[in-house]
Order: structure tokens, then sequence, then C-alpha cells
């Protein structure tokens, strides 16, 4: 597989990562089968996919030590990802919004134990602390690096201003952030900035949270815990509207042989090659589905088509106040 460098620092990982989030949290099925995930987390590996993302708040925590049990004997083949900042460490260890330097240092050292190791290779702030200013988080994610805890840092959901705050103080290795055919905000303001400053991009729900794929065609398909049965996109007047953009995917993926899954892959594989998508799944037949999308190269023409879809009804989230701040 083909691997890119994500920002200045030298992080080299493949083009094309796993994200582990619904093996454990928020999607149907999470948490289920430990033994089956840690297969896809196993194979991922033999099929040339180094490049791993969780967070501390999947579970929360399970997910870490999820991966960091399966990748005891391979942690020098692998690169993780994981983030910070949705858990209030200092106080009772709830939900909550804290970039404040010691909750960062507590955070960290969670990670790294349930991780199983002394350095991780990508550390996000999972969403941005209004009440602390960027300069202070990026300060002690300076530090880290220095003490080689962390080898670099991201930003995940930040707006244009936080990232170019943030890099003046130390540069930044990538952001994360919803993208895909039906999630194309970042196009107007995010992409352009990272271009400038050399930053990485890695979009989440590449494939629009499953939708993509073209195999969600109700809410009867999710257990009554799974995120997307309160997700503005997948309510049944929106999810009926949105099935328009699944079956112009759908029709490209014929013509080429493909499958919808993917094209929808290939197209954001083709928007740079500072990019690199992190499709999630807990299989391993979707796991290698997807990891074949990485040698199809789609033509202009269907480029063309998908990158003119129509946009997507609803918003990303119910609630979007936490995002692009």
């Amino acid at each position: 597989m083909k691997k890119i460098t994500l920002g200045t620092n030298g992080l080299e990982i493949a083009r094309l990562g796993l994200g582990c989030m619904g093996m454990s949290a928020f999607y149907s099925g999470a948490g289920q089968d430990d033994a089956g995930a840690t297969r896809t987390l196993h194979r991922a590996v033999d099929l040339g996919v180094t490049f791993f993302d969780t967070a501390e708040i999947y579970g929360p925590y399970t997910n870490e030590e999820l991966l960091g049990r399966a990748f005891a004997g391979k942690r020098e083949e692998v690169q993780i990802a994981t983030k910070f900042g949705t858990i209030l460490h200092r106080t009772d260890a709830t939900r909550g919004m804290d970039g404040s330097p010691e909750n960062v240092r507590l955070a960290v050292e969670g990670s790294l134990t349930r991780l199983r190791t002394d350095y991780i290779d990508l550390y996000y702030q999972h969403r941005m602390d209004p009440n602390t200013p960027i300069e202070q988080t990026v300060g002690v994610l300076a530090e880290l690096i220095s003490e080689g805890k962390i080898l670099g840092y991201g930003l995940s959901e930040a707006a244009p201003d936080t990232i170019r705050r943030a890099h003046a103080v130390h540069p930044v290795t990538a952001v994360q952030t919803e993208y895909s055919l039906w999630s194309r905000d970042v196009e107007k303001e995010v992409l352009p900035l990272l271009r400038e400053l050399g930053i990485g991009f890695v979009p989440y729900s590449p494939l629009g949270r499953g939708f993509l794929t073209g195999t969600i065609t109700s809410l009867d398909q999710f257990e009554e815990t799974d995120f997307r049965q309160n997700n503005p996109r997948f309510e049944a007047a929106n999810l009926a509207k949105n099935q328009r953009i699944v079956k112009q995917v759908d029709a490209v993926a014929k013509d080429l042989g493909a499958k919808p899954g993917q094209v929808a892959l290939a197209w954001l594989l083709a928007q740079g090659d500072y990019i690199a998508p992190i499709p999630g799944t807990k299989r391993v037949a979707y796991l290698e589905e997807n990891v074949e999308a990485e040698s199809l190269e789609l033509p202009r023409e269907a480029l063309e088509v998908l990158s003119e879809l129509y946009p997507a009804v609803g918003d990303r989230y119910a609630d979007m106040s936490p995002l692009n701040r």
C-alpha cells in the first residue's frame, strides 16, 4: 500500500487507515465481539494498513484497551492515533471539554497505559475547549513531544483560525474532520489552509457512517443505542432524500465493476496526496473490500460526476455547536 507523510515531523503512514471506534462504541454491535475485532486489526496489518485511529472516549477506554491487547508484540509495525479532551480527568471523569495542560497530562498517561506503549504516534485534541486558549493546550503537547510521549499532535473538528493559532505555537501534524461525498464543508476553508501550512488531513467517516456503501435503507437496521438513531441525516425523511446520493455513487460503481464504498474512498484519495482516510469496520470482509479501494483509479468523468453530487440533507450531528471552533 502507498504511504504518505503527515505534516512536517516525518510521520509516515499507509495512505488508507482503519477507524476503530465502531469496534467498541456508538454503533450497532459495538463491544460485542472483541475476538472478531482483533482478527480485523491483525488482518489490517497483513494487508499493509499501518495507521489505526482510536480515542479515550470510545467505550470509554475499552477501544484503547482493545488496541493495546491486539498490538502487543506488533507495536513497531503500526502507528496509533488517539484523542483527548472530552473527558474531565481533573474532576469526576465525566464527559466534557477540557484542553487544560493538567487534563492533557492526566489523559496521556491513561492512554499510554491502556495502549500498552510508551509513545503515541499522533495525539489529537478531540474537540476544542472554549475555556482554554489553544496556545496553552499546544504548549503542553509540545512538551509531550519533547519528552517522547507523543510523536506529533493533531486537532479534530477545529476552525481555521484555531488551526492557524495552534500551528504558530508548534507545527500541527494532522487535522481530522468528517469528509466524504456527503460531507464536504471542509473544502471551503480547511483544506486550502492545510495545503498552505503543510498539514496532513485525516477524514473520518469517509463512508458517511456506512451510508455510502448503499446498505442502509432504514433506521430499523440499527440498535436503539446506535449513534445514527439520533443523527439528523438518518431521520426517515432525510434518509429517503439522501438515497439519491448513494444511487449516483452506485451507478458509477457499476460502470467500474466496483462497490459503492470503494468508489467513495477512491474519490477521497483522489483529492490530494496529503489525505489519509480512516474508514471504520469491525469485520474482516469489509476491511478487505475497503483496502481494495486504494488501487481503484477513477477516470476523470467519474470524478466529475461524483464531485457534482447533491449535498446531503440534514446536519452532521444533532448538536453542531462543538464543531468548527
